[in-house]
């Protein structure tokens, strides 16, 4: 903020499982900080950060809230995120634009699938990363079995106690900082102290000869320890009594590293270094809302030099300029309008015209832009229609104005199927997506399993021949057309021609082509698109006056159509590669339930203290998988899916769906 020094600015992340007090630890820095006057609860109602309706409503979080308060001499840009696996996209969004990614652990339940997700992404985009065990003070708490844990998984010379507490579980009383001088802290103090001297060769020399370095020395091989990863501070505390937050809010102001310290940040075109606190601004948009009062808003985290209002700026993405409107700093509803922000600060600006979440903004002249947030394939997919006829347009454009927001949310339609299919991370995500649309757009909505985009091929040959002759009064139509199928396994569709001595003069053999391709949309088992074929026209006959390439279309049609008959034909199925993520105590659930679903189990592997199951699963069945998944694990697994090929349906079920789609079709 204006007249604040960069390098006093903080900038990190909340994130972690669901229910871990990441929210509760928000608002008790704001409090701390006298932002507000009074902590915010969630249970009440009162939290800054869960200020929607639906986030009170649900007592948690579903949106990532940016955050702001000042502490000492220091002031802190933070956000908190959502915990539930669903809205993880709001986290990833968040981890991109942190300098840092505070995993908050529940003390009394551990690690679990968040943690290691938050882990994951901050580790992927090289964000360093800390954590803070909350809850210290509960009946359940188990603090040094959750830092065994953390350092089992991730480290035992890199998760180094920061602060470690007074007491346990309901007689914790207070923490006692690492780098201090109380002798119970002696053996986490020489672990770090090893760690920061081996950070640079000069001080590893001097801490060798001399057992000790100066304050300035722990500083500076602090700060290029945790820039590298290489230490990872684990806090204690308690966001419910506040025992341990000062202190933890101290260590962030001394100890964490400032937007200017020289991190690398990822550009689409080599690397970006923060170390520019003058200068024309840079920041990264990576959040948009539609606020009711404002209008759109646009969240940009600036990296370096200085944004001001009512000034030109250029978005590299897409080369449009654009007007710096107002700028505001950002606690859950409330706002406060700023003329300038520089690195480190997340600001929300008014009512931009040409720019998208994902986008680069800069000064005049500057083309780098930032690498984009990857974000996971959604794994819940539903075909949309409305409750009420004529509004499908209307269910469209708001759930295109979603999407926007939400990179997470998908919508497609599909030409084979005819039907608009809303894709999303999982049924609360989805549920709230049906919600937002409801109150935002006044319009409802009805969700149904999509249809299987399922394949016909052949397993043989078959030829037919098809003459189509009409005469209707001058001119007639005269095609004949011998036509053969045969098996392509390793393409989609190829084309031969084998007519000689001008049977089918060579001006209509594209006409023929393109009436097979017409034909191969629809297929004769079930109406499906027909792949993996060849189709040779290998004789024919024509008129010189009554042929022509609509002739040769219709006769081909027919041919194929005929020939695709006598050529085995088949059903396939889509197959989808699946890693399921979930504690090992759900193995033969999860297991069981793959096998029901006509899954092939390829392999297992654990990673960072969860198994891992690598499968194959039509299609059809991964349709409700999502749910199935979140009820056999309580909420503690999660997988990932994409298109691995097609297959022939098993024959029961290939009868059932060819009966399926002859009733469809004769009703329509």
């Amino acid at each position: 903020m204006k007249g604040k020094a960069a390098d006093k600015i903080r900038n990190f992340v909340l994130a972690g499982d669901a229910g871990c007090g990441k929210t509760s630890l928000a608002d008790l820095l704001l409090f701390k900080g006298g932002v507000v006057s009074r902590q915010g609860s969630v249970d009440d109602g009162t939290s800054v950060s869960d200020y929607r309706d639906e986030e009170r409503e649900r007592k948690a979080s579903m949106y990532a809230a940016p955050l702001n308060c000042p502490w000492k001499d220091s002031h802190f840009f933070f956000i908190d995120t959502p915990g539930y696996v669903d809205f993880f996209g709001e986290t990833l969004s968040s981890i991109a634009v942190a300098d840092m990614v505070v995993i908050v652990i529940d003390a009394a339940s551990g690690i679990d699938m968040g943690t290691i997700k938050v882990w994951r992404a901050a580790r992927d985009r090289g964000i360093p990363r800390a954590f803070f065990i909350n809850g210290c003070d509960r009946d359940q708490a188990d603090y040094a079995g959750v830092l065994a844990k953390i350092q089992q998984n991730y480290g035992a010379t890199v998760c180094i106690p920061f602060t470690v507490p007074v007491g346990e579980k309901t007689n914790f009383s207070g923490v006692i900082p690492v780098l201090g001088d109380d002798p119970s802290t002696e053996e986490h103090r020489l672990a770090l102290m090893d760690t920061i001297a081996e950070s640079d060769e000069k001080l590893m020399e001097k801490y060798l000869e001399e057992g000790e370095l100066s304050p300035q020395e722990i500083a500076s091989g602090l700060s290029a320890s945790l820039l590298s990863g290489d230490v990872v501070p684990v806090f204690a505390g308690s966001a419910a009594t506040g025992v341990g937050v000062e202190e933890f809010m101290d260590a962030v102001a001394s100890c964490f590293p400032s937007p200017v310290a020289g991190r690398a940040v990822p550009l689409k075109k080599g690397e970006f270094i923060c170390d520019k606190p003058q200068g024309d601004g840079k920041g990264f948009v990576f959040k948009s809302v539609n606020d009711p009062f404002v209008g759109q808003l646009t969240f940009c985290r600036v990296y370096a030099g200085v944004f001001s209002s009512d000034h030109e700026i250029t978005n590299s993405t897409n080369g449009n300029k654009e007007r710096m409107g107002s700028m505001m700093l950002v606690n859950g509803k409330d706002q406060q309008t700023v003329s300038e922000a520089g690195p480190g600060e997340i600001i929300a600006i008014a009512k931009l015209k040409s720019t998208h979440l994902g986008d680069t903004l800069c000064g005049k002249g500057d083309s780098d832009e930032f690498l984009p947030t990857k974000y996971p394939t959604p794994t819940m997919h539903a075909a949309v229609f409305p409750v009420k006829s004529g509004e499908d347009e209307k269910i469209a454009t708001g759930l295109i104005r979603i999407s926007e927001e939400d990179p997470t949310v998908r919508l497609e339609r599909d030409p084979e199927t005819a039907e608009t299919v809303l894709s999303c991370m999982g049924d609360q995500h989805q549920n709230n997506i049906i919600a937002r649309l409801k109150e935002m757009f006044k319009v409802e909505c009805e969700l149904k399993t999509p249809k299987v985009p399922y394949r016909e091929t052949i397993q043989g040959s078959g030829t037919a021949t098809y003459r189509h002759k009409k005469q209707t009064g001058g001119h007639g139509q005269f095609a004949e057309v011998h036509l053969r199928v045969d098996c392509t396994p390793d393409a989609d569709f190829e084309f031969g021609n084998e007519v000689v001595g001008g049977n089918i003069p060579k001006n209509y053999i594209p006409a023929v082509e393109k009436g097979v391709r017409e034909a191969m949309a629809k297929g004769p088992l079930a109406g499906c698109k027909v792949i993996n074929l060849k189709a040779t026209v290998f004789d024919g006959k024509y008129h010189p006056v009554d042929s022509s390439e609509m002739a040769f279309k219709i006769a081909s049609r027919a041919a194929f159509r005929d020939a695709m008959k006598s050529a085995k034909p088949q059903l396939l199925e889509p197959i989808m590669s699946v890693r399921v993520f979930f504690p090992e105590e759900y193995m033969g659930d999860i297991s069981g339930d793959l096998n029901s679903r006509r899954g092939r189990i390829l392999g297992m592997d654990r990673e960072e203290g969860l198994q891992v199951v690598k499968a194959e699963i039509p299609l059809a069945e991964v349709y409700n998988y999502p749910t199935t998944l979140r009820s056999i694990t309580h909420g503690r697994g999660t997988f990932e899916s994409e298109f691995a090929r097609y297959e022939p349906v098993p024959a029961n079920i290939a009868k059932e769906i060819e009966a399926a789609a002859e009733h469809e079709h004769d009703e329509d």
